[in-house]
């Protein structure tokens, strides 16, 4: 699923389940990092790191632990940006070279209403009469849970860049729910890319009777010595949608 809104320079790989695969090992240090950890969080994170290990190896890398920072974002080789997911049901994992992207980010969750109270927690007030149109024109999805993986994806790609927290108030979303996109503006000042500074995050999903998943991809900066020969991006302009394979 999530390899459906990336670009196809980014290597994907998921899983639906935690059969373990021939090749697949956690490295010491992993094992380490997770051995006071319940059954099923040490299942989950065991499998989206054979994920990753797997998209890595497809960009040329050899195998090396991925280990969480303190805030549990996952600590890339150099030269890598990424991320992984995982939510009943599904496991993912995306990379990308660092020249090609300047943020991955991906998010899964379960095609169903959020737990009561969340809603209030996440949403804008100009985010909420969005979803009731939204759930008015497509009951198919739970909207509320698609806005809270929409945050959570551009939380993902926010805080590489910026070693900082960003609250779901922080950034509002708009969901298109003919294009499979969304954006997100941001609501306090965005991370500088090749000296410009970023107040728009440019995002897309995708929705199964089951599952939905969103993705947020910022391309790498143009290098400075070929930015007089392509067209500049607006500062208060959404990113260019990248060309999904």
């Amino acid at each position: 699923m999530i390899e459906l809104i990336l670009p196809a320079t980014v290597a994907t790989e998921a899983a639906y389940d935690d059969r373990p695969r021939p090749g697949d090992r956690l490295l010491s240090s992993e094992r380490e990092v997770i051995a006071r950890a319940v059954e099923s969080r040490q299942r989950e994170f065991t499998t989206v790191r054979h994920l990753a290990r797997r998209a890595l190896r497809r960009l040329g890398h050899p195998d090396r632990a991925i280990l969480p920072n303190r805030r549990g974002a996952p600590q890339w080789p150099p030269g890598i940006v990424g991320s992984m997911t995982h939510c009943a049901g599904y496991r993912a994992a995306a990379v990308s070279p660092a020249e090609l992207s300047a943020a991955v980010s991906i998010d899964a969750e379960p095609n169903g209403p959020l737990p009561a109270g969340v809603l209030n927690a996440i949403a804008l007030p100009s985010e909420r009469p969005h979803l009731v149109a939204l759930a008015a024109h497509r009951p198919d999805v739970h909207w509320d849970r698609l806005l809270f993986s929409a945050k959570e994806s551009v939380f993902k790609a926010w805080y590489p860049l910026t070693q900082r927290e960003l609250d779901f108030s922080e950034a509002e979303i708009v969901i298109d729910p003919t294009q499979g996109a969304f954006t997100a503006r941001l609501l306090v000042p965005g991370p500088l890319l090749g000296g410009r500074r970023v107040t728009v995050f440019p995002g897309r999903w995708h929705s199964t009777p089951a599952l939905l998943t969103t993705a947020v991809h910022l391309p790498a900066p143009t290098p400075r010595r070929d930015r007089e020969h392509r067209t500049h991006l607006t500062v208060n302009s959404p990113l260019p949608r990248p060309t999904f394979g």
